[in-house]
């Protein structure tokens, strides 16, 4: 390879640590390695990453490299000297550290804790959107919800075979589930795991599956549970019933079911949190003079006093009125905003009042009278 720079060719400083080094290799192998990268240039630029790496990751080369440059790391085993390369088809990792971690992150391997397939698994997890009345998400309900999952077969009891007989352990995994496989390539020979073709990542083989499930240990079915919906529940809230979900594997337990409460708006109630709002009309006379009211709340109608001399969108609260705590505590409050209504029509009796009570408190006014035009609007639009 032509005299290049190592530490540019990983894009590292000089002064980077190993693991920036590692961590620079990882990325530059994965990215040009030739079973990757099919692209012209990128067998040659791997060649080139290697190299650099062999180097640089080796205190005792990387330090004469430092001192010397690639003349001091030339004939002493390296990639550009004359001892065993890449091309050898007796090529060795055992000498170059991690190296063996770095081709098993390239290939998708990695560090993986292995599972044994034959241990007990739980089920998968369920999701159920339930939707309910406004004042049942109030009051709380206690309800059916039906739904299929998966469910162990109760036939063999979910060992996925015929009566009497049972699972053997697979003859090319050895039970684990995963098997090496050796691939040739530049670098010589590089194993890896990969899951079983025979028993297909499960470690056992049935020979005689069940005719109920066909082997797989669980079959569909339709469940029914009750739940109680408790009083306070929010839309979108989301609540978990254990041991409702998937059937587990290899005699796991069931997985949860998680159901997501959706709730009908109201006509007359709006919730925000655990408080309740509405609008409520009063008439002029009641703003004016004050009066006691009835009015519907979520928990029933409610006497509610009208002061005299209210004003317009003047609110209300009603303490405790509101939605049920979840975990109990009491309600939250009503809150209740009057709407002053003003009359369309009145007749001349009332229209003398309203003047004479202007004029006794030192006002002046002059009512405006319909004209012809806005008459006739109103006949032709139904209006008396």
């Amino acid at each position: 390879m032509a005299q290049e720079d190592y530490y540019k060719v990983l894009g590292v400083d000089r002064n980077a640590s190993d693991q920036e080094i590692s961590n620079a290799y990882r990325k530059l192998a994965k990215k040009y390695h030739p079973d990757l990268n099919h692209e012209p240039g990128a067998e040659e630029k791997y060649k080139q990453v290697n190299e650099a790496y062999e180097v640089l990751h080796d205190k005792q080369k990387r330090a004469q490299y430092d001192q010397f440059g690639s003349a001091g790391v030339n004939g002493q085993g390296g990639f550009g000297g004359a001892g065993q390369g890449f091309g050898g088809a007796g090529f060795d990792t055992s000498g170059f550290g991690d190296f063996s971690d770095i081709f098993g992150d390239i290939f998708g391997q990695g560090r993986q804790q292995r599972v044994d397939p034959t241990a007990p698994q739980r089920g998968q997890d369920l999701d159920y959107t339930l939707t309910i009345d406004f004042m049942d998400a109030i009051k709380g309900k206690k309800t059916q919800v039906n739904y299929t999952r998966s469910e162990t077969c109760g036939t063999c009891g979910g060992n996925g075979c015929e009566k009497g007989t049972h699972p053997i352990t697979c003859d090319k995994c050895h039970g684990t589930g995963y098997m090496t496989v050796t691939q040739q390539s530049m670098l010589g020979m590089i194993r890896r795991q990969t899951i079983c073709d025979k028993c297909h990542g499960r470690g056992v083989i049935i020979e005689h599956p069940c005719k109920t499930c066909g082997g797989k240990s669980t079959v569909e079915g339709k469940n029914t549970i009750e739940v109680d919906i408790p009083a306070g529940i929010d839309n979108g809230q989301q609540l978990r019933y254990q041991g409702q979900g998937e059937a587990g594997v290899n005699g796991g337990p069931y997985g949860d079911l998680y159901i997501t409460y959706r709730i009908k708006p109201s006509k007359v109630f709006q919730r925000r949190g655990q408080n309740i709002y509405t609008d409520v009309p009063i008439s002029f006379a009641q703003a004016t003079l004050g009066d006691e009211i009835t009015v519907k709340t979520v928990h029933g109608d409610q006497k509610l006093t009208i002061p005299a001399g209210t004003q317009p969108n003047t609110k209300f609260t009603l303490r405790g009125q509101g939605v049920p705590y979840l975990r109990g505590n009491g309600n939250g409050d009503q809150i209740i905003t009057v709407n002053i209504v003003i009359p369309k029509h009145i007749n001349e009796k009332q229209k003398q009042d309203l003047i004479d009570f202007v004029h006794d408190g030192g006002g002046d006014i002059t009512p405006k009278e319909k004209g012809f035009f806005e008459r006739l609007k109103d006949k032709l639009s139904g209006e008396d």
